[in-house]
């Protein structure tokens, strides 16, 4: 079977009993806050056995919104519910002697741990990576915190609009002379060290099974937000000058200091295009002005502009006003889809900006089986989640369950795994240790 076979042969919806993954035999403790929720997702739908293991009476970020039908509850959480699929959930107390001894025969059969309580926590429980490793020294050991677990800023708490800040991303983001802003209403800092922590995982998981022993893996948001501006040192090494905010322009693509207009309004939204280099850049403005031509915008200065002579790195401010006034007219004239028909047709380079709608709809990602119909029975309601970020010829990533309720797999765990009795474990419920 071919791997397009492959692709289209994975159903969009959730299955029961989905196809094994690339980590299909590996098991994950999941201890993270939503600092660290997309790495253990991610690891889920790579096949991974999370356990997402939370404090009795749920994790506190379960309190976290927007809610299932308006109705604030931490079982109707759709923050906790996007980001822990694939993970099964247990509660446990492990600041007691008890919990800690339960949570100390799972980290036995465990092959990764995520957490992200401040640099300390863990060690001042008697959990932290040095005891751990003692238990299980084939165990990779996860640390997602805003700042890392050393340095001057190791112990400072901070939310997304913070570690932001700090990696730098506000400082390149918002219209020019004014505040900066921050990048959306959704967080994306934890995003991004959950990206590095499964990336760092991953490594680490490679490593151990060339040398036989685990590590420990510090993350720290911060340091992942800067890894995102990689091209703002472009600018110095060109220009020997700093990125500044540009809003809906970009600087730094000449050597004159002109800058380019990258993000227009049009009829029913808003589209990207900038002038670009190369012959490439070269063919797109001559296909807009034809098209510009078509549309009777066209200046006589475009339609009589040597390409041979174009050079982007030697624009002036003037000459991108020549070229945008025209392009700005020509794109208000259309729709995104009425855009994008046309920019395929010319070849040209540019894209609709879309919107979460546009997603829904976009027959690139149906063609990946990208959505899937995730159940959910405590709601009466099947919703769509985003599916897996890449295929495999060999073992799917996909969602393999949704996530879980506050102690959904207790008695699966504790008495399945572990091996305690019912009336065990109801009387550690009792106690208030699961």
């Amino acid at each position: 079977m071919s791997n397009d076979e492959r692709y289209s042969s994975h159903h969009s919806s959730l299955s029961t009993h989905p196809a094994p993954g690339v980590l299909a035999p590996y098991r994950v403790l999941d201890l993270s806050g939503s600092w660290g929720w997309l790495c253990g997702k991610i690891l889920g739908d790579l096949g991974a056995d999370v356990l997402k293991i939370e404090h009795p009476g749920g994790d506190p970020e379960r309190g976290l919104g927007p809610f299932y039908g308006d109705v604030p509850h931490p079982e109707r959480s759709l923050f906790w519910a996007a980001y822990n699929t694939s993970k099964r959930g247990i509660t446990l107390d492990i600041t007691c002697a008890t919990g800690r001894e339960l949570f100390l025969r799972l980290v036995r059969g465990a092959d990764f741990l995520l957490e992200s309580f401040m640099p300390g926590h863990l060690d001042a429980l008697g959990l932290g990576y040095a005891a751990l490793r003692a238990v299980n020294p084939r165990l990779i050991y996860i640390s997602v915190t805003p700042f890392g677990a050393r340095g001057p800023y190791a112990a400072y708490r901070a939310t997304d609009l913070e570690a932001m800040a700090l990696g730098g991303f506000l400082a390149v983001t918002g219209e020019p002379g004014r505040p900066p802003l921050r990048v959306s209403a959704v967080p994306q800092s934890p995003m991004w060290a959950s990206m590095h922590a499964a990336m760092g995982a991953l490594v680490a998981h490679w490593a151990r099974e060339q040398r036989g022993t685990g590590q420990f893996v510090d993350v720290s948001a911060q340091a992942s937000v800067i890894s995102s501006l990689a091209h703002a040192p472009t600018f110095w090494d060109v220009l020997r000058e700093n990125p500044v905010r540009s809003g809906a322009r970009m600087a730094g693509r000449t050597i004159t200091g002109a800058v380019m207009r990258a993000i227009w309004p049009c009829k029913d939204g808003y589209i990207n295009y900038i002038i670009y280099g190369g012959p490439a850049g070269v063919r797109s403005l001559q296909g807009l002005v034809a098209w510009m031509e078509e549309r009777g915008v066209a200046t006589e200065r475009l339609k009589t502009w040597d390409w041979s002579q174009f050079n982007v790195a030697t624009l002036t401010q003037e000459e991108v006003d020549a070229i945008e006034g025209p392009a700005a007219q020509l794109f208000q004239q259309l729709t995104k889809a009425e855009f994008y028909r046309g920019i395929v047709e010319r070849r040209i380079l540019a894209y609709p900006v879309a919107t979460a709608a546009d997603h829904l709809a976009d027959p690139q990602l149906a063609a990946r089986s990208f959505w899937q119909a995730v159940t959910h029975p405590e709601w009466g309601a099947t919703l769509r989640y985003p599916g897996p970020f890449a295929r495999f010829g060999a073992g799917a990533c996909t969602i393999r369950r949704p996530a879980p309720r506050i102690g959904e797999h207790n008695l699966e765990v504790y008495t399945g795994e572990l091996g305690l009795r019912p009336d065990e474990l109801a009387s550690l419920k009792g106690a208030g240790v699961v």
